[in-house]
């Protein structure tokens, strides 16, 4: 299967993968600055940095602009990407760290002519503001789905202070994606366990939920809630399929996985992303299925 075969739908982009000047701010805070001595060491190790410059191992991977993207995005047969509002607390400088200002993915969802549609995400030490904010970017701006990163704040997804984001979610006919499995960045992460997921999934049978990150190390608890739950769905973004562990190739080619997992290229690159998926030795069913019609269906979408 060639690259220009599927119009494929991306589920996860950051900002600064349209902008690696935005991944500057992030290196203010102690948890990306970690991230790149160890997750992304390698990584900085041959861009060959100095004290300083770690940020520029992450922007490596970006682009310089919205319409540069769009391009990319051409090239590879993209039709769209989400691109996320994204907030993420630091534990230890008691302060968000991912907190694009909303304005500035609506600025590149204007930009980008048709092809970027916005997600927005939520802060649970500011539930009103946040409520209020999704419902203003849906209505006024036409976002479609909602990122949240519980892990950062040291929650469960059963924890009550989630709980309004998903009746908003339900209000709104939109999903909801949380973060499952370990997190990248120094923080807590039992909190992702992906069974956490199970009780919002029974409580709100009518909401959608994405669980993200492929949910590694407890792969197997992910695909038990995917398996399990009618409302609930996959998505194998921040990962490279070259990365993937076997059970999540596995699961994902059966008859019952391929209904239920989507993609996102997070911010490793569209092109990288979608090659090295479709060199995966599973269907042209399944890689169909992930790649563009089960996010047409999750996140409601014209083909």
């Amino acid at each position: 299967m060639e690259l220009k075969d599927i119009q494929a739908i991306d589920g996860s982009v950051l900002p600064h993968y349209l902008n690696g000047e935005l991944v500057k701010e992030m290196f203010n805070f102690t948890e990306p600055r970690a991230m790149v001595l160890t997750t992304f060491a390698g990584l900085a190790k041959r861009a060959g940095l100095k004290p300083g410059e770690e940020w520029r191992a992450i922007a490596s991977t970006c682009k310089n602009s919205v319409e540069e993207v769009v391009a990319e995005m051409d090239e590879a047969a993209i039709q769209y990407a989400f691109v996320l509002v994204a907030k993420a607390w630091s534990q230890h400088d008691h302060t968000l760290w991912y907190g694009y200002h909303p304005e500035t993915v609506v600025d590149m969802v204007q930009r980008g002519k048709g092809r970027l549609i916005g997600g927005a995400s939520y802060n649970p030490f500011r539930i009103k503001e946040s409520l209020d904010e999704i419902e203003m970017l849906v209505k006024e701006h036409g976002f479609k789905y909602v990122w949240f990163h519980p892990i950062s704040f040291g929650m469960r997804p059963d924890d009550r202070r989630c709980y309004p984001l998903y009746a908003k979610c339900l209000e709104l006919s939109i999903p909801v994606g949380l973060q499952t499995g370990h997190s990248a960045e120094a923080l807590t992460s039992e909190p992702g366990h992906p069974m956490y997921v199970d009780n919002v999934a029974i409580e709100f049978p009518d909401l959608t939920i994405i669980m993200t990150h492929t949910g590694w190390p407890w792969i197997d608890e992910w695909c038990s809630m995917l398996w399990r739950h009618v409302n609930v769905y996959g998505m194998v973004n921040a990962y490279m399929p070259s990365g993937f562990k076997q059970t999540t190739i596995e699961f994902m080619d059966s008859p019952r996985g391929r209904n239920k997992v989507l993609w996102g290229s997070h911010f490793y690159g569209m092109t990288r992303w979608k090659k090295e998926f479709l060199a995966l030795n599973i269907s042209d069913e399944t890689k169909r299925k992930v790649l563009r019609d089960t996010p047409l269906k999750v996140f409601k979408l014209q083909g």
